[in-house]
């Protein structure tokens, strides 16, 4: 019976013990539900941009919206771009460490095993004058374990939140490959419209200096005065002098690009200088449905994960009211002498639960309890501000590039009636029937008509760039990082 009545205690610690995992079931705190969007329209509203397409081509073609533009080099650069760009590759570092945060997070749910091992020697002095002080030895190795049972979820809670801030972080690097793609095809648009702009100052200013010999030949000859000479030069020195402002833009523009690409700008400078036309992009787009912004766009996805984090912190703080149960326990070897720590007599072992309640704390976990409530209001009414700020990205961007279309047909006809005016004002200058600055003002007439349509093929160009940034594509194709 003896032997009994030493068991007896541990087997009811084991019992217990046994118990409160199951009683973990139980986890405090709201349940994440997604947030419903307010998007009254169920189409945009303009579609003059659009195609009916289906979604599923449309979502292909947004995945890859660049090649659109039929421009190798362009492509070439926002692949280089993906793989190459710094602030991507630290993002890509900041879902390693939500990664590892979560890992952590999840460890706590199991027990924790530490092993340890030491020697002490110590002495202690005698109890009168003739005793002598003794010396002892210490040997000591085993195992301490300790286990908090989620009884109430706050640790399962944190797991769920710190896995939301993992899918923020994987968002953001989302969000960074649309804006990426988008900036990279911005800089290489307008560096291609720089170099029209440059071409068409080095024609205008040939045509001007031709005008300016033809000047001088009449003036030598009489039929001109010299007030026609002067006007004729300054027109093409005025010219000439925005041709270094172009070169100091292209060059810039270039060391844009490299940046973006985090190379050195002298790799590209060979690459770019060579001049390429504009691609211009005549057809329509698939756009899709409002509705599917919300799944495409990751600043909408990141605010939502975003959400999901607020939401499960709440359960941490709900959980942090209640009571804390362990079970620590240890295992292991002691004895005075190394030769006979290893003997049965020598073992050693305690395991029991503890419990953990604070009392009182002046109200900071009540108060950390409205905190979280208050973090999650904030992060829906971001939620709702994301997608508002989505929707109207996207309709600001459907009417730019409708109207600029329209602005950019009514300029090449302007170019093209500035260069008959050129033509006619000439001849008739030459026949004697029109005076030279009808002349000098048809040709400045005809170069800020070229210059203008140049920066609106551009802006043509630059806001299907801007409509697709707002739609949300460009990271489709691209893999999320793993750990590493």
């Amino acid at each position: 019976m003896i032997p009994r009545l030493h068991r007896s205690p541990c087997r009811t610690c084991l019992a217990l013990c046994l118990c409160l995992p199951l009683l973990s079931s139980c986890m405090l705190g709201p349940d994440f539900q997604r947030p419903e969007a307010k998007i009254s329209s169920s189409q945009w509203l303009d579609q003059a941009s659009t195609a009916p397409e289906t979604a599923s081509k449309a979502e292909q073609e947004l995945a890859q919206w660049w090649k659109i533009f039929n421009d190798p080099i362009l492509t070439s650069l926002i692949e280089r771009a993906m793989q190459a760009n710094l602030d991507l590759q630290m993002a890509e570092s900041r879902i390693r460490q939500a990664r590892a945060v979560m890992g952590i997070a999840g460890a706590d749910l199991g027990p924790a095993v530490d092993s340890a091992a030491s020697y002490r020697r110590s002495q202690t002095p005698g109890s009168g004058n003739n005793t002598e002080a003794t010396t002892t030895n210490l040997y000591k190795m085993g195992f301490d374990a300790g286990w908090e049972i989620d009884l109430f979820g706050g640790l399962r809670r944190g797991v769920e939140a710190t896995g939301a801030d993992l899918d923020a972080s994987m968002e953001d690097r989302r969000d960074l490959l649309v804006s990426l793609s988008a900036e990279v095809a911005g800089n290489y648009l307008n560096l291609r419209s720089l170099q029209q702009r440059l071409t068409i100052a080095h024609q205008n200013l040939k045509a001007q200096k031709h005008t300016a010999d033809l000047t001088h030949q009449l003036f030598d000859t009489g039929f001109v005065g010299k007030l026609d000479v002067v006007r004729a030069e300054a027109l093409a020195a005025t010219t000439a002098g925005q041709i270094p402002l172009l070169e100091a833009q292209i060059r810039q523009t270039i060391y844009s690009l490299s940046l973006l690409l985090g190379g050195e700008p002298s790799t590209l400078l060979a690459e770019l200088t060579s001049k390429v036309s504009l691609p211009v992009v005549l057809a329509t787009v698939p756009i899709g449905l409002p509705s599917e912004l919300l799944l495409r766009r990751p600043d909408i996805r990141r605010a939502e994960a975003k959400i999901h984090a607020a939401t499960a912190r709440i359960g941490v703080a709900k959980a942090d009211l209640f009571p804390k149960f362990t079970i620590t326990g240890s295992l292991g070897l002691q004895n005075n002498t190394f030769n006979s720590t290893f003997n049965q007599t020598s073992n050693f072992w305690s395991l029991g639960p503890a419990l953990n309640w604070p009392l009182f704390d002046m109200g900071r976990r009540r108060a950390n309890l409205e905190l979280q409530k208050a973090v999650e209001e904030e992060q829906l009414l971001a939620y709702e501000q994301t997608v508002l700020n989505a929707l109207r990205e996207v309709e600001n961007a459907l009417i730019a590039s409708t109207k600029e279309e329209e602005h950019r047909q009514a300029l090449t006809r302007a170019v093209t009636a500035d260069r008959t005016a050129v033509d006619l004002a000439t001849a008739l200058y030459r026949a004697g029937e029109n005076d030279f600055l009808s002349v000098l003002d048809a040709q400045r007439t005809l170069y800020v008509a070229e210059v203008t349509l140049a920066q609106s093929n551009r802006t043509v160009s630059t806001n299907l760039v801007a409509l697709f940034k707002a739609l949300g594509g460009g990271w489709q194709t691209v893999e999320t990082p793993q750990g590493g």
